[in-house]
């Protein structure tokens, strides 16, 4: 297995990702197996077809000598027929060179929409398990990049380049093996300027090489800059930092201008120098064998040939002539797969670059999935939530679960270097209400996040119900949580599929009574559908208190055991507030609730309320006991002083 490399580190665990080092061509040689050991049958097809092809062209091009010697030596008794089969040789042989050629294009391009599709498969399954640190950071328009542009770069390369490589090589072999038979001299030639192809490839390729990799970086963050843009456009409007905005996306999209222009420039290069050399080699090529039927100092085998069969001069001049005008021809066939290659040298980088990216992705560590302690209702899958609990034996116990939460001297930063949490101790017993106040960046949201294991902590333990949550998975315990998230999303589909979000295997019924125990009722019925009304856009065509009570309804049709409201009243007026409240207290009913709010009216008959500054609880009590204690929550509930 390769070597686990260190990405980021954060929230107490490591970023990683299961490469090792990385290449182009380690880089080039995976792309190749994710593309082509999946589709083994039509690989074999397009191995054929591209032979087939590349052969045919280069049996043809022989036939050209044999034409010429024959019309040259015997002049006016050519033999017709001679010359008659072998063009017709010839053109039955480019036929078969064009159908292969049709037919390997096309199977490479399903090949090529097969393995871009098993991609985005495989980035978005990637996607769903890794933590939220990895999200953390990386933009949302970053992500959205590696399946639009950087898959996109390898569209060309599946469908054009890889069987233009094949074809390539396949091409000069079958190439250097006539040009061996004709002139070892001509070949010299042939191969001496082809080191220089080589070498200024070489030099040009790697330069352009580095710029587009840092220009697909570049277009990842231009994408992140303008979906953020986009998405703030309101509050750029109100702060009229239009201005501010075109200076941000003129510095990003500089900087990818730079990038892009850098490896265009030298990608673009790599065309005319090449074109140029292959120039110079036919005119060398040319001059070279013109020479060698003057002074007749050949030892290629077709001389040597000549020599043995004491062919008359005039013969072998016709004969050399042939053969000079078929290793031009070759000549041609030996430069033209080159040339194409360094074409195509831009779309090779700038796939290799976006494939980079994508493996990099894929190859992120999964979340850890926890424990082996399910959640499951009884022995019998019915009844009561209980914790199914393996004891190493095959045998099972099973632990009612009862929402008893406990924090014992937790410590948690989302960096080793800044602790956001310091020694929290608290419990939460069945059926309680726990509260967190405190200003803005204290640790409230923080708290909650580690009940559910979106971080994990750095020392101390979190137990639920006796349990460490360790040793719960991390599915399960989720799913023994109800979330209410102060930032409310909706999901593309219908008012009664966002409700059943919470719970898919919830009735109509069952979704309508939540949505009444939320007040969310009154005004999904004055909807144009009513509960079928579709929504789009994250909730585009709601409010945002109307998008915040789809997401309580959402959370009350759970049957969690445990709730988690973070600022879940935020985007509601108070009249509202206090309908929603009658129906929540229903909903606690019997569950442990964790409550963070900045409306102090709406923890009053709090069980506790914790009090935090700076990542430490400062005081806790009930309503009552902190107001007698006439110290930071009496100051916030009588604004003597106010959260920030």
């Amino acid at each position: 297995m390769s070597a686990i490399n260190k990405t980021k580190d954060y929230g107490g665990d490591l970023i990683k990702t299961k490469r090792g080092a990385k290449t182009p061509m380690k880089t080039l040689g995976r792309l190749l197996r994710y593309a082509f050991l999946r589709n083994k049958i039509a690989t074999v097809f397009v191995i054929v077809f591209v032979c087939l092809a590349s052969v045919a062209n280069v049996t043809a091009a022989s036939r050209v000598s044999v034409i010429i010697t024959e019309l040259i030596a015997n002049q006016q008794n050519a033999n017709m027929s001679v010359v008659y089969n072998n063009i017709i040789f010839m053109g039955v042989i480019y036929a078969v060179g064009a159908i292969s050629s049709f037919a390997y294009n096309i199977i490479m391009m399903y090949i090529a929409q097969g393995t871009l599709k098993k991609m985005r498969d495989d980035m978005f399954a990637t996607m769903q398990t890794l933590p939220l640190q990895y999200f953390d950071t990386h933009t949302h328009g970053d992500l959205m990049s590696l399946y639009t542009n950087d898959v996109d770069t390898m569209r060309q390369l599946l469908t054009q380049t890889i069987p233009q490589l094949i074809s390539s090589i396949l091409t000069l072999i079958a190439v250097l093996s006539f040009m061996i038979m004709y002139s070892v001299t001509l070949l010299l030639v042939v191969c001496v300027v082809l080191a220089g192809i080589v070498i200024a490839t070489k030099i040009i390729g790697g330069r352009s090489a580095k710029y587009y990799l840092t220009n697909q970086k570049a277009l990842g963050a231009l994408n992140g800059y303008v979906e953020e843009m986009t998405e703030g456009q309101k509050v750029i409007k109100v702060f009229c930092h239009e201005q501010k905005a075109r200076e941000g996306f003129k510095e990003v999209n500089d900087q990818l201008n730079e990038a892009g222009s850098k490896a265009n420039a030298y990608a673009f290069l790599m065309g005319p120098v090449n074109n140029n050399l292959g120039y110079l080699q036919y005119v060398l090529v040319a001059l070279v064998g013109v020479l060698i039927m003057v002074f007749s100092g050949e030892t290629g085998l077709i001389s040597i040939y000549c020599s043995i069969q004491n062919a008359e001069q005039a013969n072998r001049l016709a004969l050399m002539a042939g053969m000079l005008v078929s290793f031009l021809m070759y000549t041609r066939q030996f430069n033209m797969p080159v040339q194409q290659v360094s074409q195509q040298f831009s779309a090779i980088i700038m796939a290799l670059a976006g494939a980079e990216r994508i493996f990099e992705m894929i190859d992120t560590v999964p979340e850890d999935k926890g424990g082996e302690i399910t959640l499951t209702r009884g022995e019998n899958g019915e009844g009561p939530w209980t914790w199914k609990k393996p004891n190493g034996d095959g045998t099972f116990e099973y632990i009612p679960v009862r929402g008893d939460i406990r924090f014992n001297d937790v410590c948690f930063g989302y960096t080793p270097e800044k602790m956001i949490l310091k020694h929290i101790s608290l419990y939460a017993k069945p059926a309680q209400k726990i509260a967190f106040v405190g200003s803005t960046g204290a640790g409230k949201t923080t708290i909650t996040n580690l009940i559910n294991r979106f971080y994990d902590i750095q020392s101390g333990t979190i137990t639920y119900d006796g349990i460490n949550i360790r040793d719960i998975k991390k599915s399960d315990l989720r799913r023994s949580l109800g979330v209410v998230l102060q930032d409310t999303h909706l999901f593309t589909g219908t008012v009664m599929d966002n409700i059943r979000y919470g719970r898919l295997d919830a009735t109509d019924e069952e979704c309508v009574q939540a949505a009444k125990l939320a007040n969310a009722d009154s005004f999904i019925t004055h909807l144009p559908e009513g509960y079928q009304t579709m929504i789009r856009g994250d909730g585009a065509n709601l409010s945002q208190g109307q998008r915040q009570l789809l997401a309580i309804a959402r959370c009350m049709v759970t049957e969690c055991p445990v709730l988690i409201l973070d600022e879940a009243t935020s985007s509601i007026d108070t009249r509202t507030e206090k309908l929603i409240e009658q129906g929540m207290d229903k909903l606690m009913e019997g569950r442990t609730v964790f409550v963070i709010a900045h409306r102090l009216s709406t923890v009053r008959n709090s069980h506790a309320i914790m009090v935090l500054e700076h990542g430490e609880i400062i005081e806790r009590g009930n309503h009552e006991q902190l107001i007698a204690q006439k110290g930071k929550y009496y100051q916030l509930y009588t604004g003597a002083f106010e959260l920030e």
